[in-house]
């Protein structure tokens, strides 16, 4: 019999199941059951436990002693318990998942296949075989289609796998990088060389925390920038995670830093049904106004990428505060109106 599950633990003892079980939830429980039983467990007592037939019972009974290889022993006609020598020693192989978990895992895979994750679908390809197996026999042999889990990538930009797969390398195995960086704000190529810190998927695309060891400061690369990069045998600096954080966690967006200050827009009523489900920032604090608006108050450290999420919502939300990134809007909304002056 095929073990139609991959998994990561069980139930807790006590956990109550809403609805019926399926067979994952059931081997889990009966597993449970018989690890913390000190004498036989009759079949009607475990019928009551899984909430399931007698017939199904003795199914799971027999597909965790045959197929998960369990020290089940039959004590009596109709009571089972683990066998006291072995019970200690046994736990149920590998790693479990529902099938619903199966099918996430599947999605999530999909999903890195067709946002160009490259690297990392390609590093997942014998999983996914593996995952899509599982599936078919616990489908009965039918093949969950997995073209109906779609995808529409939005603003990404195209990665060299090359660049990333050094970047993602010396990130991983602690290593110096060395590599040249055209900056999109100067146009400006130069040659860093860096510490890794982490890797970052914002918005679609990846980017580079590190420690810059030319400007001798942390800083964040858009790896679609990144070329002729190598990695070095010098070992990497690190950088506590606390830090990493204050430095480039803590403001807006990716172009974070020390926040400055706090930022607050308001959004009229019918922007704010879609802004209310949006998360821009950990610490984005919201208000509704008595006419249906929302005030949204989020720190900032640069207000680039702020200023642009803001305008992307048009006549929607106007910038209350402070004074100068309102001023800031002004100007770049003047400036996009006198491109349309005849």
């Amino acid at each position: 019999m095929a073990v139609s599950a991959l998994a990561v633990g069980y139930p807790p003892s006590g956990m109550g199941i809403i609805g019926p079980m399926d067979r994952y939830q059931r081997i889990t429980t009966l597993h449970r059951l018989f690890k913390s039983a000190r004498y036989p467990l009759s079949v009607t007592r475990l019928q009551d436990e899984l909430g399931c037939s007698r017939a199904t019972v003795y199914r799971d009974i027999a597909f965790l002693r045959d197929a998960l290889m369990a020290p089940v022993s039959a004590e009596g006609e109709s009571t089972f318990r683990y066998d006291p020598s072995e019970s200690d020693r046994f736990e149920l192989p590998g790693m479990w998942m529902s099938s619903e978990e199966l099918h996430a895992l599947l999605a999530a895979q999909q999903l890195l296949k067709r946002t160009g994750g490259g690297v990392l679908s390609g590093a997942l390809a014998p999983l996914q075989a593996r995952i899509e197996a599982l599936l078919a026999g616990q489908g009965g042999g039918k093949r969950w289609p997995v073209e109906r889990v779609r995808v529409i990538p939005h603003h990404s930009r195209k990665q060299d796998e090359g660049v990333f797969r050094t970047v993602a390398s010396g990130t991983l195995e602690r290593r110096r990088l060395v590599f040249d960086y055209r900056a999109r704000s100067t146009d400006e190529n130069t040659r860093r060389t860096v510490s890794p810190q982490r890797i970052t998927h914002y918005r679609g695309n990846w980017y580079l925390d590190a420690w810059d060891h030319d400007r001798d400061a942390l800083r964040s690369f858009s790896v679609d920038r990144i070329s002729q990069a190598r990695l070095l045998e010098a070992p990497a600096r690190d950088v506590e995670e606390a830090e990493l954080d204050r430095h480039l966690a803590s403001g807006y967006g990716i172009f974070s830093g020390e926040p400055r200050g706090h930022a607050v827009i308001r959004f009229s009523a019918k922007a704010a049904r879609w802004v209310a489900d949006e998360h821009w920032h950990s610490q984005q604090q919201d208000r509704w106004l008595a006419d249906g608006r929302l005030e949204r108050r989020v720190p900032y450290s640069i207000g680039r990428e702020l200023l642009m999420d803001v305008l992307h919502y048009g006549a929607d939300a106007e910038i209350a505060e402070p004074v100068s990134l309102r001023e800031q809007a002004k100007a770049l909304l003047a400036l996009a109106l006198s491109r349309y002056d005849d």
